[in-house]
């Protein structure tokens, strides 16, 4: 694909990518699959938290997304402060060059426009409102395509992501309470559409054999302190997540059953050797996977999965496994129900063990009908996502001098 001056179509993608979170590179591997396919003659680039990874995984030049290396990391002596505050001024120069050079800037799915979990203003909002204000700015269309939203407690985060999205040329939300959201916060969304996230475009591994009596569980575990508004009684709360957790898996391994640990970040790991140190069975397993893919052919496996990350949640779902959700946010719970089982959603700050025990064998004794559920609702994903994918080719790339040849052939 070219424009008028025979240049081809330059398209940037954007976001905490590379970084070790396996969501965020999920949904940067289905838009790419969606731009090979569709668009094989763009020239894709990227900005983004890890470019080595990126570059290495996915076979794209990519560019860091902060000066500042330190970005994510706490500043307590005056050399880091001073060091992060530079950093802001030269993202500012940074940031606009990139964008720039660019005729499209995709940012991939992920919950860019939701604290949901600790979020610090000056990160990553502050970095995406430079993106969208040098986009408009330079006439470079910026895409938030199926993101995640939510209502945002402090107000500076609020006021950057309010006009990230105001700014955007495109919009798109992975969910109904993530475009509801953006309207409660003062964005126009009249125009904006609402589609299955992104990941569910990712190609689906094939079935695995059933594991045979007993049939192992995974469980998905996560770093979870609660959300932004919740760092005054963070560590609590982990604790509570961690201990409910371990005695959940305690009660599985009881019962016999074998058990596979998956982590979903890199931070996750701590979690994992804790779960493993406390239960000490060889009944108890785990796995670090290095991509979606690997987590959905750990979950293609298993009989059931308990799930915590959201995106882990996509992974257990999309192979059609019964799957009950630890939920710390609305978005898992209306994928929940979008996907047939509301029913078996457990609070991800009360974990209470013998209770998620009783929904995990309610959940079993319906398998069968859940896993018919799951194929079907997984067909209609697949379908919202071509709209989804139509839409975007409709809005974001120009019609071409290519374009116009081939129209006009006969």
């Amino acid at each position: 694909m070219t424009i008028a001056n025979g240049a081809p179509v330059r398209v940037g993608v954007f976001g905490l990518l590379g970084s070790g979170n396996l969501g965020n590179d999920g949904s940067l591997e289905a838009v790419l699959g969606y731009l090979r396919l569709e668009h094989p003659e763009v020239v894709v680039d990227a900005l983004c938290g890890g470019p080595e990874v990126v570059t290495a995984r996915y076979g794209i030049p990519a560019t860091r997304m902060h000066w500042y290396r330190g970005e994510y990391r706490t500043a307590s002596r005056a050399g880091s402060i001073a060091a992060k505050a530079l950093g802001k001024l030269v993202d500012v120069v940074r940031t606009a060059a990139w964008v720039r050079r660019h005729d499209v800037v995709i940012v991939p799915g992920m919950g860019v426009l939701e604290a949901t979990l600790p979020l610090r203003p000056w990160g990553f909002p502050y970095a995406l409102f430079l993106l969208c204000a040098t986009g408009r700015l330079f006439g470079t269309r910026v895409a938030l395509v199926g993101v995640g939203a939510a209502a945002i407690g402090n107000r500076p985060t609020r006021t950057l992501v309010r006009w990230s999205a105001r700014l955007a040329a495109y919009r798109s939300y992975r969910d109904t309470p993530s475009r509801d959201a953006m309207r409660a916060m003062g964005v126009d969304t009249a125009r904006d559409e609402v589609y299955p996230d992104v990941a569910f475009a990712l190609p689906t591994p094939p079935a695995s054999a059933p594991s045979g009596p007993p049939g192992r569980v995974c469980v998905g575990v996560m770093a979870f302190h609660g959300g932004n508004d919740d760092r005054a009684r963070a560590e609590e709360i982990h604790r509570r997540y961690l201990d409910g957790t371990t005695r959940f898996v305690r009660a599985l391994v009881e019962d016999g059953r074998p058990v596979r640990l998956l982590t979903g970040d890199e931070v996750d790991a701590p979690v994992v050797a804790a779960i493993l140190d406390a239960v000490d069975s060889p009944l108890v397993t785990a796995a670090a996977p290095a991509s979606l893919a690997d987590l959905m052919t750990e979950m293609a496996a298993a009989d059931t999965v308990v799930a915590t990350r959201y995106h882990n949640l996509i992974c257990a779902l999309k192979v059609g496994t019964p799957t009950l959700a630890l939920t710390y946010a609305a978005k898992s719970d209306a994928l929940m129900a979008q996907m047939g089982l509301d029913a078996f959603c457990h609070p991800a700050r009360e974990v209470d063990p013998d209770r998620l025990l009783e929904q995990f064998r309610a959940l079993e004794k319906r398998s069968a009908e859940l896993r018919r559920i799951l194929t079907e609702r997984n067909l209609a994903a697949v379908r919202r996502l071509e709209h989804q994918f139509t839409a975007l080719t409709a809005a974001l790339f120009p019609a071409t001098d290519h374009d116009h040849a081939l129209r006009e052939t006969p």
